[in-house]
């Protein structure tokens, strides 16, 4: 009779097991990953990671695309982030981090405003031994990982349109970003490298609109001003000042003779593009760069093997195929 219990309850505890194990492997907490490794969500009764965000300004709509692929992500992986916009501002990014430190979070992202001067964010966070990834801009210090693009290249891109698009000679306007960010650097460089190849491709006038589109347009009608139909072509470092330039060359009925290219194929540039308006963008994957930027994090604040770098390609975006990218 003994026997026969200690049967019925191995059974018992087999079938309650099984049922558990299913119920688990339903919510996706029980079981390896695809990759091998274990599943990076909080398991029942686990606390869930908690990961601090700054971001570099979210009345940016690139930067506003960032931050919903790792809301995103976070809610798939059952993360819990902390987010800050430091708007621009190196020194309050640098606060923010000292605040998630105090905090004792488990893993920090860091969108940076500056290469330098938010550098020291870096720093703290790796002298208090928690893991920090950089997404979609640089820093001069390391930091566990870096997620994002080779802002040179997009630059490579736009201005290699132009110059496709003017046969190699021309009088050529460029808007800068954010002065001093990784992606003003590295793209004005990019551009700089095609405009070397191309003597006759000429640079009329350089000037930072902050990334900003009202600023962007402000400086293009004085552009207009100064230098009126000399103006052949523009390359924006972002959308928001590619749309600003060609709202002010629609206004001044300049628009059909300039050739505009600008980088990240955000929503209203991709609808430009696809009407006419803005020559070509430069698609720069906010979702992918979002997303893998938390599971990064996640990777690194349970230890779990992750890659140093990873480098997410841009595409230029004409009439041709914007289509593929209004899909995404």
């Amino acid at each position: 009779q003994r026997g026969k219990r200690m049967n019925r309850q191995t059974g018992l505890n087999r079938w309650v097991a099984i049922m558990l194990c299913g119920a688990a492997l339903a919510l996706g907490g029980c079981g390896p990953s695809p990759d091998g490794g274990e599943k990076p969500a909080a398991g029942p009764g686990e606390k869930p990671l908690v990961i601090g965000v700054s971001l570099l300004n979210l009345s940016s709509e690139f930067i506003v695309m960032l931050n919903q692929s790792m809301e995103a992500k976070a809610k798939e992986l059952g993360v819990k982030l902390i987010v800050n916009d430091a708007q621009r501002n190196a020194d309050k990014q640098v606060q923010q981090i000292e605040n998630f430190i105090a905090q004792q979070v488990d893993a920090i992202i860091l969108n940076p405003c500056e290469v330098e001067a938010s550098s020291p964010a870096v720093d703290k966070a790796l002298a208090a031994g928690i893991p920090i990834v950089n997404v979609n801009s640089e820093t001069r210090s390391a930091p566990t990982a870096f997620i994002g693009s080779r802002d040179e290249e997009s630059a490579r891109l736009a201005m290699g349109y132009l110059a496709e698009r003017r046969q190699g000679r021309g009088q050529v306007l460029m808007m800068q970003g954010f002065m001093g960010q990784a992606a003003q650097l590295k793209r004005d460089q990019g551009a700089r490298e095609v405009l070397a190849k191309h003597p006759e491709l000429k640079l009329l006038a350089v000037q930072t609109a902050e990334w900003d589109r009202a600023k962007a347009m402000s400086l293009m009608e004085n552009w207009i001003q100064s230098y009126g139909n000399k103006i052949q072509a523009v390359f924006a470092q972002n959308d928001e000042m590619g749309m600003g330039a060609v709202i002010a060359l629609e206004q001044a009925k300049l628009k059909d003779k300039v050739i505009v290219a600008s980088v990240d194929a955000i929503a209203d540039a991709l609808q430009a593009v696809k009407a006419g308006r803005l020559d070509a963008t430069v698609f720069q994957d906010a979702r992918g760069q979002g997303g893998q930027a938390v599971e990064t994090a996640v990777k690194l604040a349970r230890q779990q093997p992750h890659e140093k770098q990873k480098f997410i390609p841009f595409q230029l975006v004409t009439k041709d195929n914007v289509g593929e990218f209004l899909k995404e």
